[in-house]
């Protein structure tokens, strides 16, 4: 945080909460000046505490403190540390990873659309038709009688240690670790763990996988610099039995074995697939199958994912989309799986390994495409957050495929990513908002692009 920006001594004001932005805050004004709101909801007047500040800053940065007239739409939050107002009478900030758990879930989704609809206008000049705006598709089953809906749905979690050794989570924007009893967002196979109980001194993070298919779970040990192997043990002596664990280098990306395996088997769409250590996978318990019809069924439906094509799957991870790609398109088929993450890639080679038809590359996604120029039916570009970016989609235009399904978890970086396609003579030819996040700022988007000819 630059020291610049952020107040020495905690100050108040009063604002109206305007709309919503990218980012998992509202925007609101004071003496003129943009001051960006979490933990508010559009139309309501509250007393904020500003969390960075200062004459020289384009933008100030707060938290809700107090709510003086309330939206109809806000609830009561379901998680204590996340709650801003309680969390700052104890005169500490509250945790990431839950900033919306004051609004109900409909309206979370309906503010949702607003920020997926905004960007698309303002980054890629597009205006959404009708029967798209407003719409972010719930996820997964009802919660079950009396339960709060939108929890227990991440498969995956990570967590910081604090200087007394307890498992903790940040602030937002903060290094501050406040410690944990629990995640209310996570799984039940990551809360069983109660990890809460044991003693993580000389552990800077704590990454753990619990799959929703019931296989053998996962904890990631990140050790402080210097930590000897006796107290690796000592920590391991307090895990259950039927828990794997590895201890993690985040530099080399390498997981070495504890007890147990170093990876968990996930399963989505008829297939089961080998994920090693901090490797990528949907962690919604239905992100995986939900994803995977939205593209199958767009690419099926517009005939563009038949036997004898030829796909690519990019930035394709550990195959989610290779395997029922390898299946549509079948033995007289091809299917192209670029992964850049060498572990991740070798993990796609273990779980595609019977399907002949696929060819699995391991690099940067522009350098295997300039590398390995070659005639495409269809296209699944899956990049990370911060997009695909316009050389990767230049050359994606160029190699002339009839289609293109791009699955994006960022708004603002999607958008940004369909205006160069709409340079290139593309256009939108569907979308669907999934909210896989509940409770947090983010959604996942599946759209489909075509050339305009």
């Amino acid at each position: 945080m630059n020291p610049d920006t952020r107040t020495h001594a905690p100050a108040d004001l009063v604002v109206d909460v305007g709309p919503v932005a990218h980012g998992g805050h509202c925007v609101a004004r004071h003496e003129g000046r943009v001051v960006f709101v979490r933990h508010g909801i559009p139309g309501e007047k509250v007393r904020v505490r500003l969390t960075e500040d200062g004459p020289a800053a384009k933008f100030w940065r707060a938290d809700v403190v107090e709510v003086l007239e309330p939206s109809p739409d806000r609830v009561d939050h379901f998680w204590d540390l996340a709650d801003s107002g309680r969390s700052w009478s104890h005169r500490h900030p509250p945790v990431g990873g839950a900033e919306l758990g004051h609004i109900s879930l409909e309206r979370q989704r309906s503010l949702k659309a607003e920020v997926l609809a905004e960007q698309l206008r303002r980054l890629a000049g597009v205006e959404l038709p009708a029967s798209l705006e407003n719409t972010v598709e719930a996820v997964g089953e009802p919660a079950p009688s009396g339960a709060r809906a939108g929890l227990g749905w991440r498969t995956r979690a990570a967590f910081a240690v604090t200087p007394a050794g307890k498992l903790g989570m940040h602030a937002h924007r903060s290094d501050t670790v406040l410690p944990v009893r629990g995640m209310p967002l996570a799984a039940a196979g990551i809360n069983g763990l109660a990890l809460w109980e044991i003693d993580l001194q000389g552990i800077e993070r704590v990454e753990v996988a619990a799959p929703a298919n019931g296989s053998r779970p996962l904890v990631l040990l990140v050790p402080a610099p210097g930590t000897r192997a006796k107290r690796l043990s000592a920590i391991l002596a307090q895990l259950p039995e039927d828990v794997s664990v590895a201890s993690f280098d985040p530099a080399k990306g390498e997981a070495l074995q504890l007890r147990g395996r170093t990876w968990v088997q996930e399963s989505a769409a008829g297939h089961d697939y080998r994920v090693t250590g901090d490797g990528f996978w949907q962690i919604h318990r239905d992100g995986p199958d939900t994803l995977v019809g939205a593209v199958t069924g767009y690419l099926h439906d517009g005939g563009f994912l038949t036997p004898g094509a030829a796909v690519a799957d990019l930035y394709a991870g550990a195959g989610l989309f290779t395997a029922p790609l390898a299946d549509a398109v079948g033995v007289t088929g091809s299917v192209l799986s670029v992964e850049g993450s060498p572990g991740t890639s070798r993990d796609a080679r273990k779980n595609l390994h019977g399907a002949a038809q696929v060819e699995i590359v391991q690099g940067r996604v522009e350098r295997v495409l300039r590398q390995k120029p070659r005639s495409l039916d269809a296209v699944i570009l899956d990049p990370p957050r911060a997009g695909a970016g316009k050389d990767v989609i230049n050359q994606l235009i160029a190699a002339g495929p009839r289609a293109v399904a791009y699955v994006s978890c960022d708004p603002a970086s999607f958008a940004r990513d369909l205006g160069y396609f709409r340079q290139g003579g593309w256009g939108l030819a569907g979308l669907r908002a999934f909210d896989l996040y509940p409770h947090t700022h983010h959604m996942e988007t599946v759209a489909l692009l075509t050339p305009r000819r």
